[in-house]
């Protein structure tokens, strides 16, 4: 169900990614340990922790396994292949590419990013966005995309010093921008403070004559469990931006809102669900955990209930 559908940027592979070393998917057995999770083809496969597992059963309470860093240092194709099949299959649109956690050394940074491309754009040809907190790492990964198989994503450019770089880089690359809200010297406290940071890179990206359908712009997702009024903020301010820029994209870090709350799936549903309402065409989900079949559902209705679908023809289409 594509026609006109949302936008789902798979956020899954990120170096970034733990699970606890006292999981019950961990298994241990002659002297090793391996995370179990269900391939592709629905059979049990493993992942290979020994090497990141503690052997001292009293530290393992306080231990959490980089299990995407892990498959990368260990080269494990497989487990890797399913993370990013995985998510196209749920129906991701886009495959968010984060590996800042695997080092720290920028050159080392750069080089793993360099490795990772191309091994990605061998199992799907859906776009990349990349993703990382040092523009070089970004632009080491733009150096070896091939862009005969999708366009590249650059994830995300705001006012923080040195991020705007990632506007003439999107320019040279040809790239699809995404852009956060975040101030210069702090995150925004409100849903005005996120729409005058992006109004700000607004312009900035038209000096750079980034086309608007280029631009994804993120209000930022805070935890809800942080603060009572952070879900509101997000949405308000996404209103505001749709009503002023109605040809952008508009997304954020949805599942961000349920960080620390038991069951984040309900609260991603409705979090996501309320965004759409408020304008997001892009919603960036575990898209394994949160089915985008529900959204796309819902946002088709919704146009076609608003009157933004004339004659109902997307719905239709979606449906035959």
């Amino acid at each position: 169900m594509q026609a006109n559908g949302l936008q789902i940027i798979g956020e899954n592979f990120n170096a970034t990614r733990r699970v606890k070393a006292t999981s019950p998917r961990i298994i241990e057995e002659d002297g090793r340990a391996a995370l179990k999770y269900i391939g592709l083809d629905g059979q049990e496969a493993y992942l290979d922790v020994t090497s990141v597992y503690p052997e001292d059963k009293s530290q393992r309470r306080k231990t959490q396994i980089t299990h995407i860093a892990q498959a990368m240092r260990i080269k494990d194709m497989e487990y890797l292949n399913w993370i990013v099949m995985a998510q196209a299959r749920a129906g991701a649109t886009i495959i968010d590419v984060c590996i800042d956690e695997i080092a720290i050394d920028p050159a080392e940074r750069h080089d793993w990013m360099k490795w990772i491309i191309p091994l990605v754009q061998q199992m799907t040809d859906l776009p990349l966005a990349i993703d990382s907190s040092d523009p070089q790492t970004i632009e080491a990964g733009l150096s070896v995309y091939d862009r005969d198989h999708s366009r590249p994503a650059i994830n995300s450019v705001n006012l923080e010093e040195g991020r705007g770089d990632l506007i003439p880089m999107a320019a040279k690359h040809n790239a699809l921008l995404f852009a956060n809200a975040s101030g210069r010297e702090s995150m925004p406290n409100n849903a005005e403070e996120r729409v005058e940071n992006l109004n700000q890179i607004m312009a900035m990206m038209d000096a750079e004559n980034i086309p608007v359908t280029d631009r994804y712009l993120d209000p930022l997702a805070f935890p809800v469990g942080a603060g009572g009024d952070f879900a509101k903020h997000y949405l308000d301010a996404v209103a505001m931006i749709r009503k002023e820029y109605p040809e952008v994209h508009i997304f954020g870090g949805h599942s961000n809102t349920s960080f620390g709350l038991p069951q984040r799936k309900v609260i991603n549903e409705a979090f996501c669900i309320l965004s759409v309402i408020a304008g997001c065409d892009t919603l960036m989900i575990d898209p394994v955990l949160n089915s985008p079949e529900v959204f796309n559902r819902f946002h088709l209705a919704n146009e076609a209930l608003m009157g933004r679908d004339e004659m109902c023809m997307n719905y239709i289409t979606a449906h035959r």
